[in-house]
């Protein structure tokens, strides 16, 4: 008898200590792409930027002349999905791995507060390159948002750790103070309004991964100044947006100008994730405007690369890329945190379905047995079965935050098969293989969005 008993909790011991196996989220291939190097004299991570088929081993970056090896821009995305899993599931392990690309990320920080991107392959940083030179733009928005997000999670944890990311974000924040001081200029362009107190004068694209970061310490912090930016900010995305659920362009929000692209288009993420927290319920109404108008046409027309709403005649439909579809996904789930409206749950399974074969070439772009995700949909018939640093972490960072809603979840291996309009309604039917309807349906007439299984 006492032997059973000890067999028994020899069993239940070991069933906890092991990883979970139902969970799509593999680190592998970024653990594969990162490399732990010596930098400044201390030891930090990298993540290699490309990693090429059939072997993906890994690539120089050079699209933009000489690049280098690696980049603030994939560490700090990637230290957030780490931190995250770390936050989510107590991951100690993903602990680690975000601590070295956190020393990364701050050792690219020059005096004055802004970041550098790239490091070459012997090391050295990029001070020069288009896309690494020292500036407060893309790189330096991320890393605030993977700094921010440490401080928060290791300010009780490790004190010496969080007082070095929070002097890096005190060297930051003059630099959203700039920003900030110009809330109340507007320009127009093709009689679009045009905030110029966002990133580069109207990016409120790269402005939302800034944001995402100020929300983050100001959560740790309670700083009443950190409060107002983030306010400010937002105001500058709210001006971006245009039309509602009847009215072009749907309520969706421009990235840069008159322009409007997926990949990295997270205002409606940050509208209503910093909407919950700081209790703004026009931020929270903008966030769902996108989502009713605009979300919805995308899931049941297809996705889209970019639209110039000047022009509306200029559309892209390709590339498509994972970076495209965490936004929405995030959108959708930070959406139903902030009204517990389980039709964005269900939409938000719907959106990231297309890292499972709901897209213009029926292709899986994820496989869970390796970690990769292929880096896109060139266009009807190609597909870019590269696996870079970029897609990988995007893919696993929709998909970790996905599970944790098991009815989101639950759509992930849903297709459209069909899509209907009428003056009145637009709808799309999605089926799963064991023949599961669900139809999303919008209409325009009531202006409401629903999702009912059939």
């Amino acid at each position: 008898m006492k032997k059973t008993v000890l067999i028994l909790l020899f069993a239940v011991a070991m069933a906890f200590s092991q990883p979970r196996t139902n969970s799509l989220v593999n680190f592998a291939h970024l653990q594969h792409l990162t490399q732990e190097i010596v930098l400044n004299g201390g030891r930090v991570s990298i993540v290699h930027v490309y990693a090429n088929y059939p072997g993906y081993e890994w690539v120089e970056a050079g699209d933009s002349g000489e690049e280098g090896i690696a980049c603030v821009d994939d560490a700090a995305r990637a230290a957030v999905v780490y931190l995250r899993s770390y936050e989510l599931q107590h991951d100690t392990s993903s602990l680690t791995a975000a601590r070295s690309l956190l020393r990364f990320v701050m050792s690219m920080q020059a005096d004055d507060g802004k970041f550098y991107n790239f490091v070459r392959r012997d090391y050295s940083v990029n001070c020069d390159g288009k896309t690494s030179v020292k500036s407060f733009g893309w790189w330096a928005g991320r890393a605030v948002w993977a700094i921010s997000l440490g401080f928060r999670l290791l300010k009780d944890v490790d004190a010496q750790f969080a007082s070095d990311l929070n002097r890096c974000i005190q060297r930051s924040l003059p630099h959203v103070e700039q920003l900030v001081a110009r809330n109340s200029q507007t320009r127009e362009t093709a009689s679009f309004q045009i905030p110029t107190w966002l990133l580069y004068e109207s990016g409120s694209d790269a402005t939302t991964e800034l944001m995402l970061g100020l929300i983050e310490f100001s959560r740790a912090t309670n700083d009443e100044h950190v409060k107002t930016y983030i306010q400010k900010l937002a105001d500058g995305l709210m001006v971006m947006q245009d039309g509602d659920i009847r009215t072009f362009p749907f309520g969706a929000h421009r990235s840069w100008e008159t322009m409007w692209h997926s990949w990295g288009n997270s205002q409606s993420h940050v509208l209503a994730y910093v909407g919950r927290v700081l209790g703004d319920k026009k931020m929270i109404a903008s966030a769902e405007k996108e989502a009713k108008g605009f979300y919805t046409r995308l899931l049941m027309d297809g996705m889209l690369k970019e639209w110039n709403f000047a022009e509306p005649q200029k559309k892209s439909v390709y590339e498509q890329i994972a970076y495209g579809i965490r936004p929405m996904t995030l959108g959708l789930l930070r959406l139903y945190d902030a009204t517990g409206n389980k039709v964005y749950l269900k939409m938000a399974g719907l959106a990231a379905s297309w890292l499972f074969g709901n897209n213009v070439l029926h292709e899986s772009m994820y496989d869970s047995t390796t970690g990769r995700c292929f880096d896109g949909i060139s266009d009807s018939t190609r597909l870019n079965r590269n696996s870079g640093a970029e897609s990988t972490i995007e893919a696993l960072y929709t998909l970790l935050e996905i599970e944790q809603y098991p009815l989101a979840k639950k759509y992930l291996n849903y297709k459209k098969k069909t899509n209907r309009s009428t003056k009145e309604t637009m709808a799309a039917t999605f089926q799963n293989d064991e023949g599961d309807l669900l139809v999303l349906t919008l209409n325009l007439k009531h202006g409401t969005v629903l999702a009912r299984e059939q």
